[in-house]
């Protein structure tokens, strides 16, 4: 499995840091939502799903937390805790997120919308979907 992380461009000086994110240019998709994730309770996973279509950009802007990722066949275990730093989820990609610090705030850039249809949130639904997706 390639796990793609994206090391954002920083600017900075005795005033403090800035990142500034640019669709098609600092990630391969154009934004079409955005949403981010805070006060998880301890001990929680959140996620548990895998997405047809829909690719990701995963920044920890506060904190850290951890994502599980499983392409069908292999699994790995992601640590975010960069707000420079940026995790890469295709479509296709089994996630979970868990070990979340008290303050993280885990923001999410989306290249599509909602769409309930596009998500396969059983794991057995997952395997046959990605088994069947590599033959064509």
């Amino acid at each position: 499995m390639q796990v793609v992380k994206y090391n954002f461009q920083k600017h900075g000086d005795d005033r403090g840091m800035l990142i500034a994110l640019e669709e098609l240019k600092d990630f391969p998709f154009e934004i079409k939502r955005v949403y981010y994730m805070y006060d998880t309770v301890a001990g929680v996973r959140r996620g548990f799903h895998a997405h047809k279509q829909l690719q990701q950009i995963l920044i920890a802007v506060h904190g850290r937390c951890v994502i599980h990722l499983d392409n069908g066949t292999e699994t790995e275990e992601v640590v975010l805790d960069k707000p420079y730093e940026g995790l890469y989820i295709s479509n296709d990609m089994w996630r979970e997120m868990y070990d979340f610090s008290p303050d993280a705030v885990l923001m999410v850039l989306a290249s599509e919308y909602y769409d309930e249809s596009d998500y396969i949130r059983d794991y057995d639904e997952f395997l046959e979907y990605v088994k069947n997706s590599t033959k064509q």
